[in-house]
């Protein structure tokens, strides 16, 4: 059953109760206090920005286009919940006007010659690879510092995220540039969240939210009676990961050698110029010529850049063959899925691997 959405006064009355506390119980852990208060502020701006989306479809005066978007995202959204049994709340059923092209500016660090991300834990999302920030210059700030102890460090824009069914989350104005099926795609993806979630295991629920992204995307496509996708760009993005998550290993054999730091700082410039090399061959032999990755591949590069891949989509088989071996039926993956989920880390991984052999 769909809660009736609060009015805007009963709404600030509930968050200035709620929120002192929250951020008391963040305070009470080892972050600082400035970092939680714009954490708390972001969160805040963003749920007092929503609006119903229907109310927005409905009105006139509003842009054309983006009420025609939002209709489309409804139909998505009604999908989600009546065909891949996701949850029926008030998730991207509102909407929020940010004014900015990103909601939350996510920054990454790794040593100099190591692979392993510095983390950062909190009570609701457990421990995450990255720090967010609401604003893009106090993301920069963090850098520099992070940049002045010698980390290698990156930046990556980001123009949506799920509360994990904490509060309801809003389709962004930072969404709005995308095409209808993107758009349907990531509520999938983020009401993913909100159906399984383990505390701990960015690899995990990632994963399981890509592959309900994935398959819940070609049942939106045959629900329409659409042509199922060809494949193409699919195979693309693939093989460009393929290509990073290569590099990533011959750095973690490179980073393992007892060489001297400019050995090592030069062997490893080497390895993102050959990464840029096999990028270019296999674009212009294959791809005829998408550049879609160019920028991406030409900026800078370092140990943070690579981390989010993998991260995405590791385990995106074994979920695929559990979703078989259930029949395909959404409510017996689910279940299936947090069973796994509550297995220990050690068990859940091989759990894992013998589902993608």
């Amino acid at each position: 059953m769909i809660r009736p959405l609060p009015s805007l006064g009963l709404l600030d009355r509930v968050l200035r109760v709620l929120f002192p506390g929250a951020l008391f119980l963040l305070l009470n852990g080892c972050a600082s206090v400035s970092y939680y208060s714009q954490l708390a502020s972001g969160q805040l701006q963003l749920l007092r920005a929503r609006e119903p989306v229907a109310e927005v479809i409905a009105d006139p005066s509003r842009d054309q286009k983006l009420r025609a978007h939002l209709a489309q995202s409804q139909k998505a959204r009604t999908f989600a919940s009546q065909q891949l049994h996701l949850p029926d709340n008030q998730s991207y059923r509102l909407y929020a006007d940010i004014g900015r092209p990103f909601v939350v500016w996510n920054v990454f660090a790794t040593p100099e010659f190591s692979l392993s991300p510095q983390n950062h834990c909190f009570p609701i999302a457990g421990c995450v690879a990255y720090r967010g920030y609401y604003s893009q210059s106090a993301a920069r700030g963090e850098a520099a510092l992070q940049r002045l102890q010698g980390m290698d460090v990156w930046i990556g824009g980001v123009e949506a995220y799920s509360t994990l069914g904490w509060f309801d989350d809003p389709i962004i104005s930072s969404m709005m540039g995308w095409g209808d099926e993107r758009l349907a795609t990531l509520i999938f993806h983020e009401l993913a969240h909100q159906r399984v979630y383990v505390q701990d295991d960015t690899e995990f629920n990632e994963s399981f939210a890509t592959f309900v992204e994935q398959e819940g995307t070609r049942q939106w496509r045959a629900f329409r009676d659409l042509p199922a996708d060809n494949g193409a760009q699919a195979q693309r993005q693939d093989q460009f990961v393929q290509l990073v998550l290569d590099t990533r290993t011959q750095l973690e054999r490179l980073y393992a050698l007892p060489l001297p730091a400019q050995v090592m700082r030069q062997r490893k410039a080497e390895t993102f110029d050959r990464l840029r090399s096999e990028y270019r061959k296999l674009r212009d032999s294959q791809w005829a010529g998408d550049k879609r990755y160019d920028a991406w591949i030409n900026a800078p590069m370092n140990n943070a850049r690579l981390l989010p891949f993998g991260l995405y989509d590791q385990w995106v088989p074994a979920f695929a063959a559990l979703f078989k071996q259930e029949g395909g039926d959404w409510l017996k993956f689910y279940a299936a899925a947090e069973k796994l989920g509550a297995l220990p880390v050690d068990e859940r991984k091989s759990a894992l691997k013998a589902l993608a052999r």
